[in-house]
């Protein structure tokens, strides 16, 4: 199972790499919109910052949900999978392999970003325990709505066409995108979240498990 890991991190290292990019310029944008509210009071710079942050987010889920495009439309061109079974291992192992690097990847962003977030809370907003929840609350939204755009992208994936699915994920990541920043990180958004995944990851395993390599 770590060996398959390996092979799908390294095959798709690029979407690492761009997601260590885009999550250093969030980072970058968070901290001077903190700094700014805390130190300069100038909350339209805020606003500003903001704004940027929202394309590179949207961007980040694009990014998502290409990489599942990628593993499982590359899977089926080259079959990667039918030369795979002939190893000791099985379907279920290779797919779910390639879940964690998905996850792995969502990880890459939404871990540093817990990081700065508490050490920023503890040093810039009062002791008032309604602040970490907050930032559970919306980590947990951005978590599940990363990996929501991964599971359209791997069932979107392995379908026979290539231009007219890939579109539909892509327009159906931006969506979901503008859905949750309207919808918020409440529980009515988490709902629509899990909802998706499960649904996308039954219908990938079924698809996967029953097409021929």
């Amino acid at each position: 199972m770590i060996t398959l890991i390996k092979r799908e991190i390294r095959d798709h290292n690029v979407y690492f790499l761009g997601a260590i990019i885009l999550t250093a310029i969030l980072i970058c944008l968070t901290v001077f919109m903190a700094y700014n509210i805390v130190y300069q009071y100038d909350h339209e710079d805020s606003v500003t910052y903001i704004g940027l942050s929202l394309p590179v987010i949207v961007i980040l889920m694009i990014g998502f949900s290409g990489m599942g495009i990628s593993q499982m439309y590359t899977d089926r061109t080259r079959k990667i999978s039918a030369f795979l079974s002939t190893l000791p291992v099985n379907r279920s192992q290779i797919l779910f392999a390639r879940i964690v690097t998905g996850i792995l990847a969502i990880l890459v962003v939404v871990l540093p970003f817990i990081i700065i977030s508490t050490v920023m809370t503890y040093l810039f907003a009062p002791p008032i325990p309604i602040f970490f929840g907050m930032i559970f609350d919306i980590f947990a939204v951005i978590f599940l709505l990363g990996f929501a755009c991964y599971c359209l992208g791997l069932m979107t994936g392995w379908t026979a066409g290539k231009i007219a699915p890939t579109l539909g994920c892509l327009a159906l990541t931006f969506i979901l995108t503008s859905l949750i920043i309207v919808k918020g990180f409440g529980p009515c958004a988490k709902g629509i979240l899990i909802l998706i995944i499960v649904t996308c990851l039954i219908r990938t395993w079924q698809k996967f498990m029953s097409t021929s390599l």
